[in-house]
């Protein structure tokens, strides 16, 4: 059996992009890894690819045994992630290679590096959406909030059941009685991959494909199906990553609800935001494993910058565009839900990256509570369709757990070591190190408690970012020896053996 993505459906009123294989090129720039990164581009989609799908098997067929489903996917901009990482810190001339500009420079290149004026410093958007009814209406928000519309280009994993779900690039109205649409204005800059809904195995996969759809963007972006933006989003959100002077952040967040948090012309009426820092161990699918809890949200302590944080969520995330070519989203992980923010965030903490929550919310979230309750519980799950990949999810877990050595316990012969070192660690950093530095056990499946007294309070910010590297490429945690303990189970953190933590809390 052969699935294939479709682009643009006919049915939805909007014409497709006239298809030019000829524009996709393997030409190269010139320096170091040329021969890997592809010629930058702007406008691209992915509908100008002919010819430049993959073939695959279904990962969640083939975990059940049954190898003759076949999806048509398209081709990762760059395929193997180690190739640019190798698996040591990424030079910033190399980073400045990845990212493409609105407008070349006077020879033609459109990877223009930090020269690239921030008003044309592309983004890519990346959204998984399963039968969600407010899909359109989250890309409308993007295109209509976004300052500089035409350097956004959105792509959407849509997995819908044909006939009764809205495709997510479907206008309201016809784009010939309405061409100001959003969905129609910027048609050339949404690429919808549609997916029928039986064959969703959970977002870790649907993700995967939106990483799949990238093509070079100066910056990345994802975010659920049902979210509100604010208005000049992208000129906010930008302004705040680049107030990190770090080119290896990435803001990440659980959203803040949009019910009451902003008014009908995109101003956001907070001055609050969450923060990551409340994970514990929960059981599921014969495993353990870390889970994002409820976040703190407040003020922020530290101003004029995002505040540092330890773990990434997958609800909202913005970074540079090689974020996605080094820490791409497991191809063979079916039926995960818990357990990919573990997966992407310790990944990339190896590869070198580090994560902050913004200081200002550019987006809410629809939760399924309140007003919305009603609405938003009426949205089916990709669970529904559990019954046809059964078991799949806990041998995806093992193989989850075991990448980011979480699970010591279990024999590597148990799971799946397809494709390790493409979605694997880096070299920059270890696991260890990581659970080390914040109070995570492994092996007893514990962690120090309170954790968030020592984010929240901006202590980990101010003891950790003096450690930034002189060139901006992360912050060197060769040089940072702290291990956090909770703070109200009678124990200190300690860095190089001095108890510094009861200290440093006082003062705040």
């Amino acid at each position: 059996m052969r699935f294939g993505g479709s682009i643009n459906l006919s049915t939805t009123g909007i014409e497709d992009v006239d298809a030019n294989a000829d524009d996709y090129e393997d030409d190269s720039q010139e320096g170091n890894n040329s021969g890997i990164i592809p010629q930058a581009k702007w406008p691209i989609s992915i509908r100008d690819e002919d010819g430049n799908f993959d073939d695959v098997v279904h990962p969640g067929h083939k975990a059940k045994g049954n190898p003759d489903v076949i999806m048509s996917v398209p081709k990762m901009w760059i395929d193997n992630p180690v190739s640019i990482h190798q698996n040591k810190l990424m030079s910033r001339e190399l980073a400045m290679k990845i990212g493409s500009c609105a407008t070349p420079d006077a020879s033609g290149n459109h990877a223009r590096g930090d020269s690239c004026p921030i008003s044309e410093r592309t983004i890519y958007v990346a959204i998984a959406s399963y039968r969600d009814y407010q899909c359109r209406d989250t890309v409308t928000s993007i295109f209509e909030r976004a300052k500089f519309p035409e350097r956004v280009r959105v792509g959407v994993t849509d997995q819908i059941v044909e006939g009764e779900d809205g495709p997510c690039d479907a206008p309201y109205r016809p784009c010939k009685e309405d061409p100001e649409q959003m969905l129609c204005k910027y048609k050339s800059q949404l690429d919808v991959y549609q997916v029928d809904a039986p064959l969703a195995i959970g977002p870790v996969f649907a993700r995967h494909l939106g990483h799949r759809m990238y093509r070079g963007e100066y910056y990345y972006m994802q975010s659920d199906a049902h979210v509100t933006f604010t208005r000049n989003w992208d000129e906010d959100i930008i302004s705040q990553q680049e107030a990190t002077k770090n080119e290896m952040t990435v803001l990440s967040t659980y959203l803040s609800d949009v019910v009451g948090n902003i008014d009908k012309n995109g101003k956001s009426l907070i001055n609050t935001r969450p923060l990551m820092c409340n994970t514990d161990y929960e059981s599921g699918q014969k495993n353990k494993y870390l889970r994002h809890g409820s976040q703190p949200e407040a003020v922020p302590t530290i101003r004029g910058t995002p505040q540092l944080e330890p773990y990434w969520a997958a609800g909202y995330s913005f970074s540079r565009g090689h974020f996605v070519v080094n820490v791409p989203y497991d191809f063979h992980q079916p039926m995960i839900f818990q357990g990919e923010e573990m997966s992407i965030g310790i990944r990339g903490f190896t590869i070198g990256y580090d994560f902050y929550a913004p200081e200002r919310s550019v987006c809410f979230h629809h939760y399924a509570e309140g007003a919305n309750k009603k609405a938003r519980n009426k949205v089916p799950h990709y669970w529904e369709h559990t019954n046809i990949y059964a078991g799949a999810g806990t041998k995806a877990m093992y193989r989850l757990l075991g990448v980011v050595h979480m699970n010591p316990e279990i024999d590597r012969k148990e799971w799946d070591h397809t494709e390790e070192s493409k979605y694997g660690l880096g070299g920059v950093r270890t696991p260890e190190k990581f659970y080390s530095t914040f109070g995570i056990d492994v092996v007893h499946k514990r962690t120090e408690q309170h954790l968030c007294r020592f984010v929240e309070t901006g202590i980990m910010h101010k003891k950790f970012t003096p450690f930034l590297r002189k060139d901006g490429m992360g912050i060197d945690y060769d040089k940072i020896n702290y291990k956090f303990k909770d703070p109200l189970n009678g124990e200190k953190g300690s860095e190089d053996g001095d108890d510094e933590y009861e200290d440093e809390e006082e003062e705040e």
